[in-house]
């Protein structure tokens, strides 16, 4: 199939129990472009991918290929006539090899034996892995792969499945700046084949590198199509949510307090050095840096997840030792971490039990937990945080990205912290949840904790910092205050053409 390739959805209308999922959705894909479809969580985006892959089935509505009806019940039905989907939560099988995840549902098999071809499969799939410029063993488990590897190997196995239309579902949300960027260059050199691809994510930067034409989706109903170099980012955004990109990235702003925090030339060998700065009572301090800049690293010290070879902490003027998590809390210090379901909830337990977690040594005795002291905080952060769940013993895992991440949140905010770090607290939530994490934000500040707050999206950093700190390959660079804090200052530190000169101690 070729460049002209064309699959048109008309009308298409889809419900579940109490809920209007796609309301006359019209959607329309062709061969060589790169689509981008877009909206909240809840909007219809995965719903209208999962009809084209024959998962959801429409009541009513057609798809039509090139003009023709046809008929998608299901995903072989979808794989058949060359629509591939990548979807967020990836079905790679740890326990098998890359190859045979590669392969999987089209092993090759000795017709004589009836058993796999291994080695045939092991050179394939080595073939395809490095036509992707993916440097991956074919042989080795895919358990042990990264998140990001575990995309690649996704990647990898539906183009090798010869589909002319792949459906990708959030694919840059696990994987590291290098990684997106071989991404981008495995999508650019499909589109020249003539692949159509359907790009969901909610990182309006990407959608504006890599898409031809964007469609918007809300509350079920189509509200937008457009090509891209005929729409800004803020027309986007006020399509999905009704507001401008000044409404999402805002706080209001207020007199900040005393010193709270002081750190002085702390250390790591291998992540960062000689870094220093303060935090005040009320004041949210930003940090920006480039993949391996040593952001995280750094919080994880403060925190007492890791241990720094040398440097001071002070807390409230105090020199204290935070060796462990533990002690870290006892001070009033808590810890919002990038990747919140590696570190930050516990998906198969309920929301109460996740909001009470870092209370547990508080409203316990004698190695009972207190019920009714888990079922006030619960109640009070489920209402102070506007979490949307059916009640406090929904599992985790089924609350949408942005509820995750504020229960990630609103456990720290039960135990009224001094400090609060928040490593990327807005990543893969969509734009209204990013608005509800801000205002949050706003109202922790307003009550005199000092906020620690890390953001790859530079506007998040302009809009609800008052300082802005920025590292550069483990080294401070620069530190901005409003209203020095703009784009092309941050770009130009970023890159490691800060106002500061690096100031290294010897390791």
């Amino acid at each position: 199939m070729g460049h002209d390739n064309l699959i048109e959805m008309i009308g298409i209308f889809v419900s579940f129990p109490g809920v209007r999922a796609l309301r006359n959705v019209n959607f329309t894909i062709r061969g060589g472009e790169v689509h981008a479809l877009v909206g909240e969580n809840g909007a219809g985006k995965t719903t209208l991918i999962n009809v084209l892959g024959g998962i959801v089935k429409k009541q009513s509505g057609d798809i039509l290929l090139n003009g023709e009806h046809i008929a998608i019940d299901s995903p072989s039905g979808a794989q058949t006539i060359g629509l591939s989907i990548i979807h967020q939560e990836l079905p790679i099988i740890p326990e098998l090899s890359v190859a045979q995840n590669i392969f999987l549902g089209k092993e090759i098999v000795s017709l004589r034996t009836g058993f796999l071809k291994s080695r045939q499969m092991n050179v394939t799939a080595q073939k395809v892995l490095e036509n992707l410029g993916v440097n991956i063993d074919p042989k080795q488990s895919a358990g042990i792969l990264t998140a990001g590897e575990r995309q690649l190997v996704e990647i990898a196995r539906v183009i090798n499945s010869d589909s002319w239309l792949i459906a990708m579902d959030e694919p840059t949300s696990a994987l590291t700046i290098t990684e997106k960027e071989r991404l981008f260059q495995i999508i650019r050199s499909l589109v020249k084949k003539g692949v159509a691809i359907i790009y969901v994510s909610h990182r309006m930067n990407e959608i504006f590198e890599i898409a031809d034409r964007v469609t918007v989706l809300r509350d079920g109903i189509c509200v937008g199509e457009k090509p891209i170099n005929e729409i800004t980012e803020d027309q986007i955004i006020n399509l999905m949510v009704g507001k401008t990109l000044g409404d999402i990235f805002s706080r209001e702003f207020s007199d900040v307090g005393s010193e709270v925090l002081k750190v002085k030339r702390l250390s790591k060998r291998g992540s960062f050095h000689n870094i220093s700065f303060s935090l005040q009572r009320g004041e949210v301090l930003g940090f920006a840096g480039l993949m391996g800049s040593g952001r995280t690293e750094l919080f994880r010290c403060i925190f007492g997840l890791d241990r720094f070879d040398r440097g001071e902490i002070y807390l409230d003027g105090r020199n204290v030792k935070v060796y462990n998590t533990k002690q870290a809390i006892n001070m009033g210090i808590g810890f919002v971490p990038e990747d919140r379901k590696k570190e930050g909830i516990i998906n198969i337990m309920n929301v109460m039990h996740n909001l009470s977690l870092p209370s547990l040594p508080w409203i316990s005795k004698a190695c009972y937990i207190s019920g009714r002291d888990e079922a006030e905080i619960a109640d009070k952060y489920i209402n102070d945080l506007s979490i949307k769940v059916t009640s406090p013993y929904q599992i985790v895992s089924t609350l949408s990205g942005g509820n995750q991440q504020k229960i990630s949140l609103g456990k720290w905010l039960a135990r009224h912290p001094k400090i609060l770090i928040m490593d990327e607290p807005t990543r893969g939530i969509d734009v209204s949840a990013k608005r509800e994490i801000h205002k949050i934000v706003e109202s922790i500040a307003k009550t005199g904790t000092g906020i620690i707050l890390s953001s790859s999206e530079l506007p998040e950093l302009i809009g609800v910092c008052d300082r802005v700190i920025v590292l550069h390959k483990g080294t401070k660079i620069d530190e901005l205050t409003r209203p020095e804090i703009t784009i092309e200052k941050l770009i130009l530190s970023q890159s490691g053409k800060g106002s500061e000169t690096p100031k290294l101690i010897p390791d």
